[in-house]
């Protein structure tokens, strides 16, 4: 061969070699479609050879969150810096676990936007909004969070707040094809969990009990978007029929006329595949009503709510249940982070799930066939003395609040452990849990429009009315009013026992990450990020993130480094009210490894903030009557004036501005396009000035540093007069 003709056809693959490189540069569209399509069945199905990736919610079918990756270790942990920073300009909490393949990030935040980011540099490849629209909040108990993404074959799966189902092509975020999950338009329903992929069907619920919704789980077609079956949780009304038989059962533990109110049941968050059993397990969460005297008077265990069901993968069909709370009345789903597990118990080994729900107990549960192992308290609880041999909680005397009073109840509507996820350590054979502590009050209050939020159909029974007798606990462990904390636990799910506690100054954080180097990893509400022995708790790095964390870290491989990610972003439930830190910084991420030397992004100072110098002189019974307007209408989102806010700020702190424009703001919705719609359908002038009465009254109070005992009790007694003999009020055309 002549030497030219070799150079020629070495000029052209050297050409073809420096295309197909330029093709396949990290980051490019190519890339990122050649790296999700091979996300297949079989990838996830091995999740757990490569660790180097994070393709799934949990890591793995397991949902372990425990991470073989070794090169961060206890040993160089000194060496672990900052790699970069993102600012994704939100203001709402971030609740995501992004999924990483090849060093891209996919991930969720508020009002279900999505991102891709590519973790070799921390830049922006995409971004994807579904535009849910923003009048939409009022329908939300918690937050317009997020909590993550399902991949497979090219293609990323997103629940929006206003119940779609979106596929969108990896590669760009253009949409491949969007579909109603909504079986019934007149009920309210919502997605925040991740979905989940088993054999080629996407699995998804949805959220709403506090509302009027009726559970289900539904498994669509990952090409098509077509239905493959569904799984109704609580039974609709019997005259109607039911769409599959152990509905029918299960209405012989319910009664009255239960599905006027929808029935609740919503799975909003734990969805787990089960490929050794070809289950689906999922947690089932609370009544609509939550209060089992409105909704089912007669009593009944009201199955499937608080249960853990499994199903069959390939129909959708029941095989067995156990229900961790009969007869809820206290909102303690089942919907929290459920693992998968090998186990040696007795001697022998045993397949189980594990799940520490919000009613305090940590359960072990043969995957088999749904028999229970074990259960145990894992905190601190008044509800129950205790597991019954019939793996019945043994409930407490009074607990159901049913005798006209008002009881301070514990665990708390947000749980003993609530979404955050938890991690299992096949090192340690621990579960970490982050946990909380708190006492809420619990009332019967058969008029559902008085209760919290109760005007815009919200059907719970915390205490709307304050000069109702209260009953509380005395027992010297219990958390009196107002307190609150929260609980990092290491626990011994064998010998069903704490190992040890880590008491935390706010009672909502971070949710967890293990690793086979025995780290411990947790973001708090404080703006830590703390790395932390899995043996001892004790903290061996942290990390200043300037904002309170409530989403779960991530470790993947990139290039051959190490990478850790977290997200950080304030708000959630908890979040839009309450706050640990003295500034609330835009949602970041934040990635680290060895040898990081990116620079942190600016702590900005303090908020100045301070309460209103405006004062009222409305009468008291209408101060007590904008009390009730607030509880009804605006106490979701705005909860306890006076005490600083968090995502959403304190009305108390406003400025003269927007106390003078109340009615645009408030009736008009001068300010939809920031998440607060417009109230003219619900509220009048006149109303909207006694709101505007009470917030200044509190205002005045806490300005004053009166005592919050004296406050309590002024405000039951104005209360009282509102709802004995409420204002008249003006005929406004």
């Amino acid at each position: 061969m002549r030497l030219t003709t070799i150079i020629f056809l070495a000029g052209i693959f050297a050409f073809n070699f420096y295309q197909c490189k330029q093709s396949t540069l990290p980051g490019s569209s190519e890339h990122l479609e050649t790296i999700t399509a091979a996300i297949s069945d079989d990838a996830l199905m091995n999740a757990d050879v490569n660790h180097g990736n994070w393709t799934t919610y949990g890591l793995n079918y397991r949902e372990d969150r425990h991470s073989e990756l070794d090169q961060i270790n206890k040993d160089n942990l000194e060496q672990l810096g900052l790699a970069w920073t993102l600012d994704l300009g939100t203001k709402r909490g971030i609740q995501t676990t992004p999924l990483i393949v090849d060093g891209i990030l996919f991930a969720t935040g508020p009002w279900s936007v999505v991102w891709a980011i590519d973790a070799r540099t921390g830049q922006q490849l995409w971004r994807y909004d579904p535009k849910v629209p923003r009048e939409k909040v009022t329908e939300f108990c918690c937050g317009v969070i997020n909590r993550g993404l399902a991949m497979y074959e090219g293609d990323l799966f997103l629940g929006t707040l206003d119940a779609r189902l979106i596929s969108l092509n990896a590669e760009d975020g253009s949409v491949n094809w969007e579909i109603n999950t909504k079986n019934d338009e007149s009920r309210i329903l919502s997605i925040t969990g991740a979905p989940r992929i088993a054999k080629g069907r996407v699995i998804i619920g949805n959220g709403g009990a506090e509302f009027n919704a009726r559970g289900y789980v539904s498994a669509f077609n990952a090409k098509t978007g077509d239905l493959a079956w569904r799984f109704f949780t609580v039974p609709g009304n019997p005259a109607d029929g039911f769409e599959h038989s152990d509905l029918e059962d299960a209405a012989n533990t319910w009664t009255g006329e239960w599905w006027t109110q929808g029935g609740g049941g919503t799975v909003w968050d734990a969805i787990v595949y089960d490929p050794e059993f070809n289950n689906i397990y999922i947690g089932v969460g609370n009544g609509s009503h939550w209060d089992r005297q409105i909704r089912s008077p007669q009593g009944g265990d009201n199955l499937y709510l608080s249960s853990i069901v499994a199903l069959d993968a390939d129909d959708g069909s029941y095989k067995w249940h156990y229900q961790t709370t009969p007869g809820d009345t206290w909102d303690y789903t089942a919907t929290q982070h459920i693992l998968l597990a090998d186990l040696e118990i007795d001697g022998q080994e045993r397949k189980v799930l594990m799940q520490a729900p919000k009613n305090g107990f940590f359960y072990v549960i043969d995957r088999s066939g749904g028999e229970l192992i074990s259960a145990d308290a894992y905190t601190y609880m008044n509800w129950a003395t205790g597991m019954g041999e019939d793996g019945r909680p043994i409930e407490a005397p009074g607990a159901r609040y049913e005798d006209g009073l008002t009881h301070w109840i514990t665990p708390s509507t947000l749980g003993g452990h609530n979404w955050q996820p938890m991690t299992y350590s096949k090192r340690t054979g621990y579960v970490y849990i982050p946990g909380a502590v708190e006492a809420e009050p619990y009332q019967h209050n058969p008029n559902p429009e008085t209760t919290l939020a109760g005007a815009l159909g919200a059907q719970v029974s915390l205490a709307g009315r304050l000069y109702v007798p209260p009953v509380f606990d005395t027992h010297p462990e219990a958390p009196q009013p107002g307190m609150a904390y929260g609980q990092l636990i290491a626990y011994d799910p064998v010998k069903q026992e704490k190992v040890w506690s880590v008491r935390q100054a706010f009672h909502s954080n971070g949710g967890l990450l293990s690793t086979t180097t025995g780290l411990l990893m947790q973001g708090d509400a404080q703006g830590i990020f703390s790395i932390r022995d899995d043996e001892t708790g004790d903290i061996l790095w942290e990390y200043d993130v300037r904002s309170g964390v409530i989403a779960p870290p991530v470790t993947y491989m990139v290039d051959g480094e190490q990478h850790i990610t977290l997200f950080v972003g304030w708000g959630g439930r908890i979040g839009q009210f309450g706050n640990a830190v003295d500034r609330i910084h835009p949602g970041t991420v934040y990635t680290f490894k060895l040898g990081g030397e990116a620079e942190a992004p600016e702590k900005l100072p303090p908020l100045e903030k301070s309460y209103t110098t405006l004062t009222t002189d409305a009468a008291q019974v209408n101060i007590g009557e904008g009390f009730n307007i607030f509880v009804q209408y605006c106490i979701g989102c705005h909860v306890n004036p006076g005490m600083g806010g968090g995502a959403i700020p304190d009305l108390t702190m406003s400025s003269d501005g927007i106390y003078n424009a109340y009615n645009s703001i408030i009736l008009d919705g001068q300010l939809s396009s920031e998440g607060m719609p417009a109230f003219g359908e619900y509220l009048t002038e006149e109303e909207v000035e006694d709101l505007k009465s009470y917030i200044l009254y509190t205002a005045e109070a806490f300005r004053n540093q009166m005592n919050p005992l004296e406050y309590m009790t002024n405000l039951a007694t104005m209360q009282y007069m509102a709802d004995m003999n409420p204002p008249k009020r003006k005929n406004i055309e």
